[in-house]
């Protein structure tokens, strides 16, 4: 089994293409394979397969096992993976994805290799029930929520999966493992949650730090960072355009007027490819 190790800003991934369909025996391939210390090491899994309304379609195994909807740092190294692997040679693509639908990419090539990927991440979607959380409310902004004795104000936002953004004094240096899992977890998310710890550093830079669904703390997450400017402009933080910093790297993050579309913008890198046994 060959595959290629990638990572968008260090959220890691083992990718694999030329499977016609997901394998039933993925979620047991994602855990055993994303363990750092016995497998290949890695935050998912991520398959490129074909796609009946797309270039391609991709899906996501989490390292727990679970699948997730859509993922910004996956769907830029998918984008890289076939245009440098010469599976398509036009900058403009189109790949499916199992929340969000099909989205467009752009690509940025020098010297035949994709430097940095444009992603069209869709609408974001505010309604509670929606998102999902169990509030009934057309928007979840700044509400009330507890965990492990202590009270935080979050915003909700989905794209695709949904995101539970709170504000604090300093995420980077944010305890992620002592707060993460209880927020993830919480009976407020039916489907459990990505949680986005966030300070505000101007109304043009953000930092972010995120405990991702079924990963737990990631170097990086695409979506995490487009919910996180979304959050940033509903609750009067933010312009509707800005650089958000994640640990490992920046985002350029746009939330257009016009068409209500988030577009992010990121690199994406092949680390080295391998064969399993």
């Amino acid at each position: 089994m060959e595959f290629t190790k990638m990572n968008g800003l260090g959220n890691d991934f083992i990718v694999w293409f030329g499977h016609q369909e997901l394998p039933s025996d993925a979620s047991e391939l994602a855990v055993r394979l994303c363990d750092r210390h016995f497998g290949v090491g890695a935050d998912g899994l991520v398959y490129i397969l074909p796609s009946e309304k797309a270039d391609f379609c991709m899906r996501i195994i989490n390292s727990d096992g679970s699948e997730a909807e859509q993922c910004g740092n996956a769907i830029r190294c998918a984008a890289k993976y076939v245009y440098d692997r010469k599976h398509i040679n036009r900058e403009q693509i189109t790949i499916e994805t199992l929340g969000a639908g099909v989205q467009q990419v752009e690509l940025t090539v020098e010297n035949g290799l994709v430097r940095m990927v444009k992603v069209d991440m869709g609408e974001p979607i505010f309604e509670g029930l929606k998102i999902p959380t169990t509030l009934d409310l057309t928007s979840v902004i700044n509400e009330p929520i507890e965990a492990g004795g202590s009270g935080f104000r979050f915003t909700a936002v989905s794209m695709g999966n949904p995101h539970c953004v709170i504000y604090v004094e300093d995420a980077p240096s944010f305890d992620l493992e002592a707060w993460g899992p209880k927020l993830e977890c919480h009976p407020l998310f039916p489907k459990k949650t990505n949680v986005e710890f966030a300070t505000v550093r101007s109304r043009k830079h953000i930092d972010m730090r995120v405990w991702e669904r079924g990963a737990g703390p990631t170097l990086a997450c695409g979506t995490g960072a487009c919910a996180t400017l979304v959050a940033s402009v509903l609750n009067g933080y933010s312009d509707r355009h800005a650089i958000v910093s994640l640990k490992g790297g920046d985002l350029d993050i746009e939330w257009n007027e016009e068409d209500n579309h988030i577009y992010m913008t990121g690199p994406a890198e092949i680390v080295y490819e391998g064969r399993l046994f």
